[in-house]
């Protein structure tokens, strides 16, 4: 659904949003240096709302230098 990875030097940066079956969405961020933080949500709105957050956070990350990996 999304999935995006980041790389600036050796810091690496991802954020997915992926469907459950039956059971709402799976929602994972993360960091190089930080275990990652994985968030269940049936309720769509807070994927929504995480959807713009990761959208933010690249934003600004890539105008900042980072590279999205394919």
């Amino acid at each position: 659904m999304f999935s995006i990875v980041l790389r600036k030097a050796d810091q690496t940066r991802r954020y997915s949003v992926s469907a459950l079956a039956d059971s709402g969405w799976e929602v994972v961020r993360e960091y190089e240096a930080e275990a990652p933080h994985h968030v269940c949500y049936r309720d769509w709105h807070r994927v929504e709302r995480a959807l713009a957050i990761f959208r933010l956070e690249v934003s600004e990350l890539t105008q900042r230098g980072w590279s999205v990996v394919h």
